[in-house]
């Protein structure tokens, strides 16, 4: 009986739905855009592109080469990444629409601490940001999962055990 090995798609899914939930709790918990909050879902991020290559070599009984791994990695990557992707325009005008609003807050705040910066800079920066927030979100999100997911992928293949069969060695 053939070992059925679980696709990048259903990896993708599970990992962005436990990276969604999170987003959820920590946005109706209010700590959503705390700094020391920004870190977690990279690091889950990670192990769970991490977990994907080791468990893809594990189900092919190690017969993978490391390109094997990394592509199974970057694609799992790449499935967390779409979700995210209609994720954060969900979370921007759905769910949490007044994101927007905090983050221009918090914008402000740290702008008026330079001294170097008049009045008149920060509300055109802020004027800059506020038109410019969904696609730098949006991209973030998206480039940042991209990034986070190589990073795993590349490292995921590395660490995982591998014993290919050289195209040599078969016997016609």
């Amino acid at each position: 009986m053939e070992k059925k090995v679980t696709s990048h798609i259903t990896k993708g899914l599970v990992i962005a739905l436990v990276l969604v939930i999170l987003d959820l709790i920590a946005g109706f918990a209010g700590f959503r855009l705390k700094p020391w909050f920004r870190w977690i879902p990279s690091i889950i991020l990670l192990a769970g592109v991490i977990w994907a290559c080791l468990n893809f070599g594990d189900q092919n009984d190690h017969d993978v080469t490391f390109g094997n791994v990394f592509a199974h990695g970057f694609k799992t990557s790449g499935v967390v990444a779409c979700i995210f992707f209609l994720y954060t325009l969900l979370s921007i005008y759905l769910i949490f629409p007044e994101s927007r609003d905090i983050a221009l807050q918090m914008t402000r705040e740290e702008l008026e601490k330079n001294q170097k910066l008049t009045q008149d800079n920060i509300d055109q920066t802020l004027e800059i940001t506020k038109r410019l927030f969904v696609p730098i979100a949006i991209a973030g999100a998206v480039l940042g999962t991209l990034i986070v997911g190589v990073i795993a992928a590349l490292i995921g293949a590395g660490v995982t055990k591998k014993n290919p069969v050289s195209p040599f060695d078969k016997q016609v």
